[in-house]
């Protein structure tokens, strides 16, 4: 049994996003169904949307940060109860028996992880569809209790931009006292900026644009470099206990790794395909600095997140938008016309189908 629903999708990496009727699997007994308020749009979503990756599978209903309210729950749900805020990042399942799984880390599971969206549900074979649409089902132990204090609209792309920063914030032990630098001002560099500074740290931003020190020191970071400025790049060098790279594309990350501390990090969390130019391995050695990635959150670490946003006040900085508008956000993206995050307001979406 399925059910049908109406939502946003690509039909064609050419096409723009249109109304769509698609299906979804009937409730099973561990599922909550969550009717979707808000969703944050994400590059991944563009990048899917336009097969970027090559991986994607149409038509494509996008959306992988999601807030809504409990619309039903199955008989067997234990922590979710009609009426409740609820919220899904970017999986719906995994196989919760390999290491990655039992250690809480379903985001690198080895054997069967569902994305939100453009992926294939393991017990059914259906391919799932995200949250530029009505509604939406999940397994409750992908599903995430939304805090009282948060406000909801601002709330929806913490899950994605928000534990996509906090996760390796938290797993390098970021705190009190430490120097760290966000490289990028965009979607994720300005929650990691806000993160770094909610943890007690001293937060610099790197950017390759001027006239970003207002709005970054609005946003917690108590220095700005212009990495384009050999001088004020020299003047940070061995500073930084901590970097985080949200930049997207091939860029240089040897300037940045000269301004990294002995035994400090620079961590990734753009998809660079390939790292370019080669990374200079006397940088590393001198300074026993490393390189790493990484990859959102496990659905533990994610509630985690949304806790300590809700008790620091941690939001995401977001423009409300219309779902008939989200074609001109795609593009509006890609020229980074947008502080910080678009929110679709999906009640845009039932007003359409009224009328």
């Amino acid at each position: 049994m399925t059910v049908k629903l109406r939502g946003y999708a690509a039909k064609t990496a050419q096409s723009d996003l249109a109304s769509f009727t698609f299906e979804r699997r009937e409730p099973r007994p561990d599922d909550v169904v969550i009717d979707i308020l808000y969703c944050g749009v994400c590059h991944s979503d563009l990048h899917t949307a336009r097969n970027e990756w090559g991986n994607t599978m149409y038509p494509v209903v996008p959306g992988h940060e999601i807030i809504g309210r409990v619309k039903s729950v199955g008989a067997d749900v234990k922590k979710f109860k009609v009426g409740d805020y609820a919220a899904i990042g970017c999986m719906v399942d995994s196989c919760q028996e390999c290491d990655s799984c039992k250690d809480g880390l379903e985001q690198y599971c080895s054997e069967n992880l569902t994305w939100t969206y453009n992926s294939i549900d393991r017990h059914d074979g259906l391919v799932t569809y995200g949250g530029y649409s009505e509604a939406i089902v999940a397994r409750e132990k992908f599903v995430l209790r939304v805090p009282e204090a948060l406000d909801i609209k601002s709330a929806a792309p913490l899950l994605c931009a928000g534990i996509t920063t906090y996760s390796p914030l938290k797993h390098w032990k970021v705190g009190p006292g430490q120097n760290v630098a966000v490289i990028g001002l965009g979607g994720l560099g300005h929650m990691g900026v806000k993160f770094g500074k909610a943890m007690g740290a001293n937060v610099t931003l790197f950017t390759r644009s001027k006239g970003k020190e207002e709005d970054a020191k609005r946003l917690g970071a108590g220095n700005v470099v212009l990495s384009t400025d050999p001088e004020q790049m020299k003047a940070v060098a061995n500073k930084f206990d901590f970097i985080l790279d949200t930049v997207p594309n091939p860029h240089d990350f040897n300037p940045y790794l000269q301004t990294l501390k002995r035994d400090g990090a620079l961590v990734t969390v753009g998809l660079l395909v390939p790292i370019e130019p080669a990374l200079a391995a006397g940088l590393l050695i001198s300074g026993r600095r490393v390189i790493g990635g990484s990859l959102i959150g496990g659905i533990e670490e994610t509630q985690e997140m949304l806790d300590f946003c809700a008790k620091t006040g941690v939001t995401s900085d977001v423009e409300m938008i219309n779902i008939q508008d989200i074609n001109t956000a795609y593009e509006r993206m890609l020229r980074s016309d947008v502080k910080y995050r678009f929110v679709i307001d999906m009640q845009s979406l039932k007003n359409e189908k009224a009328g």
